[in-house]
């Protein structure tokens, strides 16, 4: 682009150069004209394409460095916290703090150590009068927690066989539909069983009435001092 705003050396109006002074004689001559440098003067279409390949070039390249800053920015952001003074300073602040309470502690370990080993029982832990009733609650809340510890614990060791107890569940259940399909089964048979001891029941007069008949007819001829009149009797029976 530089190149292109340089003054043009075949323009006579330009600074006088050794190519203008040429163009002057021959334009003086008769063998170049003015119109041949007018159309010398406007840029041929090669040109403007190669201009707006610089462009687009020049385009790209700012984009590629604007991407370049973007990622730096986005590296910053996420390693802020390592790299960033003021991050730095609190993790340092809260570091030495630890320390200083490890120091502490590791000084008075004697002491802590006794305090530990010493019972909690008998001793009063100082309340104020304001949280009194929440205290009363949080006991009440404990003593219901205690009583249900058990099963509690009995319910967490239970959940890594939950799945296998189900599956015992759903078996049992299903063996439970067939004895209970063979239950009603029995009771119908039951049920027919009794009509059946009822039917014969009630038959099993009949047949012996019809046998004691049966059989005083064969004994009656079998008696030759009965009378005539008893043996009719009997008939007519």
């Amino acid at each position: 682009m530089g190149a292109m705003a340089a003054a043009n050396p075949w323009d006579s109006a330009s600074a006088p150069s050794a190519a203008g002074l040429l163009l002057n004689r021959l334009v003086a001559s008769g063998i170049v004209t003015e119109e041949m440098l007018d159309i010398s003067k406007k840029m041929a279409p090669c040109f403007v394409d190669f201009s707006r390949l610089q462009q687009i070039s020049d385009i790209q390249a700012e984009i590629y460095q604007n991407n370049l800053e973007i990622e730096l920015l986005t590296l910053e952001k996420d390693t802020a916290d390592l790299i960033h003074p003021s991050y730095l300073v609190e993790k340092c602040d809260s570091l030495q703090s630890m320390n200083n309470h490890l120091e502490a502690v590791l000084k008075e370990k004697r002491a802590i150590r006794q305090r530990l080993l010493r019972p909690m029982c008998q001793e009063n832990l100082p309340v104020e009068a304001v949280y009194h009733r929440y205290m009363v609650l949080l006991l009440e809340l404990a003593v219901s927690f205690i009583e249900k510890l058990e099963t509690h614990l009995e319910t967490i060791g239970n959940i890594p066989h939950l799945d296998a107890n189900v599956k015992k569940m759903s078996k049992a259940l299903a063996k439970m539909d067939i004895l209970v399909n063979k239950i009603e089964e029995l009771a119908e048979n039951i049920l027919r069983w009794r009509e059946q001891q009822k039917e014969i029941s009630l038959c099993i007069p009949k047949i012996l009435t019809e046998e004691n008949y049966l059989h005083e007819l064969e004994i009656v001829p079998a008696l030759p001092f009965v009378s005539k009149a008893h043996a009719q009797t009997v008939n007519d029976k």
